[in-house]
């Protein structure tokens, strides 16, 4: 029998900090691995948390330095971070992000076996331009040399690491966080009904599209509404101007923490719209395949990975193309809906699985 391990997780906000999808599966995989009886430790910003237990759900919370800004925050932290796991008796260290590839050098040195989720392409990403765009390429590099092992998020994922840093990976990808809880008060809170309304949940950053699809959106005439779900941290040109797309059928709710509400909105949409162009497997879709949502997403390959199976409408990058997938989905929703009816969520993309995934990697690099 395998023993239990002693498990830390670096590169994310930390625990409970539901943000982005590395904060979504930190807490998903955190929980579940303490439930299997191990123990787990994340690191956390400590500036983005007052009070600051030290166990909260059975997991070991160390804060460790951090300047909230777009570009330095999880930098800082993560370095003091991997300082502090260095000189700890945990067995193993998964790393999410690869922006955090140089800091492997440490972990390397200490010995300490450590894996790193590399998640999406980020030097293609529109707010790392310039030397942004060259240090996320470096440390993408710098993560398949300096890790154990590296885990990509989708087959798509692991052939892009192949090409480009000749290096294979353990392929683990990311499970749902809605819940059956039938709550219909975040409805009421915006006047919304069953099936009137398209839905977008993500950041509101430049590769997730939202402007673009808001202004094909109003150009199609639709007589849906249209939910926006997310916003961003910071203070930022491009979701300032997202939000200051004004029409009375558009709503921006900002985040939306309780699970509960969140399902709600995934269940009672008319169709989940998905603009996000360079990630590999996203929460956001997973969330919407667990619930069985028709789906509008943008053609791109990681995309088109994930709807396997389900059929759904696909836009380009266009105005004219997004207005006229609208307008085609309004007509359609009836034939798509009944197509998918018997439509099912692939078991990969279950926690239980993904949670067994994960331990296989982490006792195939102790040994133990």
């Amino acid at each position: 029998m395998n023993k239990k391990l002693k498990i830390a997780i670096i590169g994310s906000r930390g625990y409970p900090y539901v943000y982005s999808g590395y904060e979504t599966l930190v807490k998903e995989l955190s929980e579940r691995l303490v439930a299997k009886g191990h123990s787990v430790r994340v690191y956390c910003h400590y500036s983005l948390f007052s009070p600051r237990p030290k166990y909260v759900n059975g997991i070991e919370l160390v804060y460790t330095p951090s300047i909230e800004t777009k570009f330095l925050s999880q930098i800082i932290n993560s370095f003091f971070s991997f300082v502090h796991v260095c000189f700890s008796n945990i067995d193993i260290v998964l790393v999410v992000n690869s922006a955090n590839g140089p800091f492997g050098i440490l972990t390397k040195i200490f010995n300490k076996k450590t894996c790193i989720n590399v998640d999406g392409l980020e030097w293609l990403r529109p707010k790392w331009r310039g030397i942004g765009s060259v240090y996320f390429r470096l440390a993408s590099k710098l993560s398949t040399i300096l890790f154990n092992k590296i885990i990509t998020d989708s087959f798509k994922m692991n052939e892009i690491y192949n090409d480009k840093f000749k290096k294979n990976s353990a392929i683990i990808a990311y499970g749902s966080t809605m819940t059956n809880i039938k709550n219909r008060n975040i409805l009421d809170k915006y006047n919304l009904s069953e099936k009137s309304y398209y839905l977008i949940v993500g950041r509101l950053i430049p590769d997730n599209n939202s402007k673009l699809i808001l202004e094909g959106f109003l150009k199609s005439n639709s007589s849906k509404k249209i939910v926006i779900v997310g916003d961003v941290p910071y203070k930022d040109e491009y979701a300032e101007y997202v939000k200051g797309i004004k029409s009375d059928k558009i709503i921006f709710t900002g985040y939306v923490n309780s699970q509960s509400n969140l399902s709600c909105l995934y269940e009672n949409c008319f169709g989940y719209v998905h603009g996000h162009e360079f990630g590999g497997t996203n929460p956001t879709m997973i969330n919407a395949l667990f619930l069985n949502c028709e789906v509008i997403a943008l053609n791109t390959m990681f995309n088109r990975e994930m709807l396997q199976g389900k059929e759904s409408v696909f836009f380009e990058k266009s105005i004219q193309s997004i207005y006229k997938s609208f307008q085609f989905f309004d007509k359609k929703y009836n034939i798509l809906k009944e197509k998918n009816k018997n439509y099912l969520i692939p078991q990969k993309y279950t926690w239980e699985y993904i949670v067994k995934k994960y331990i296989k990697v982490f006792y195939q690099l102790t040994n133990l």
